[in-house]
């Protein structure tokens, strides 16, 4: 195994001609993916990874300057690709991943057949004309709570986030990733995802995308996934879901396996 393989725990699971990369977002790990794989690996050869900050990979290599961007997590991604010898995947991503497999593509077009793109948003904060979901005080906020009681905040935002109660299996899963985080690292990551902003890259992307969405998600709401379609450069194709929560792939799988089984398996416009 590789440097990269082993510091982004790499795992190879499947077997098939295609290849289907599994990309978390902020606050989890791969284990979010765990009710997709089963469903996927007897057809395709599916790559999952830990972005570096999680709770799974090894604190002492987490570069502060380096993931200060977004920048860091597209340059790991396209690593690990070079590094595995892939010469095209098709790229689940989720939330951050999202954005990060929007950015790889636009260097490395040739890597990607089409990107599917879960609870994705270019920008959380709101402005004039833009709704991403929060205010700036809802950032600052958010920020002193990582700073003053980690443990709290995780058990406070956890059911904000999956949008249910604290003993739902969802919350307590999302609750356990986002603690084993290190308090210093999440709210740095947390900086830089949410006061990132995409917006002016969209255009840039040509390869297809098939947009996910929860019709309720406190951080991405379906204007943003509306958004994403009318700015996005490639062909794309929108599905919302009956699903709440920004993890609906954790929340509620018996709905949300079967949506993303069917992009994965059809290109865009074979999608039912």
């Amino acid at each position: 195994m590789g440097i990269v393989e082993e510091a982004h725990n790499v795992r190879i699971v499947g077997r098939g001609d295609q290849i289907v990369v599994l990309a978390h977002g902020f606050g989890t790990d791969q284990s979010v993916w765990k009710h997709l794989v089963p469903h996927l690996v007897d057809d395709y050869r599916v790559i999952l990874y830990d972005n570096m900050g999680a709770g799974t990979t090894n604190p002492e290599y987490f570069d502060f300057d380096r993931y200060i961007t977004i920048d860091g997590f597209v340059y790991d991604l396209l690593a690990i690709l070079e590094e595995l010898q892939v010469k095209s995947c098709i790229f689940v991503g989720h939330s951050l991943s999202a954005m990060v497999g929007l950015l790889a593509s636009i260097s490395h077009p040739h890597l990607f057949t089409k990107l599917i793109l879960v609870s994705a948003s270019p920008r959380f904060l709101n402005d004039s004309e833009y709704f991403g979901g929060f205010q700036p005080e809802d950032l600052n906020q958010l920020y002193e709570g990582i700073r003053s009681n980690y443990k709290a905040w995780c058990s406070g935002f956890a059911p904000l986030v999956i949008g249910g109660d604290m003993d739902s299996v969802a919350v307590q899963e999302f609750s356990r990733t986002l603690f084993n985080m290190r308090p210093d690292i999440a709210l740095s990551l947390a900086q830089t995802i949410f006061e990132f902003d995409m917006r002016p890259i969209l255009g840039l992307v040509t390869v297809p995308c098939h947009i996910i969405q929860s019709t309720k998600d406190l951080a991405a709401p379906v204007v943003v996934a509306e958004y994403l379609q009318l700015n996005l450069g490639g062909k794309t194709i929108v599905e919302v879901m009956p699903t709440e929560g920004h993890l609906p792939q954790l929340s509620a799988p018996d709905v949300v396996i079967p949506v993303l089984l069917n992009h994965i398996h059809h290109d865009l416009a074979e999608a039912k």
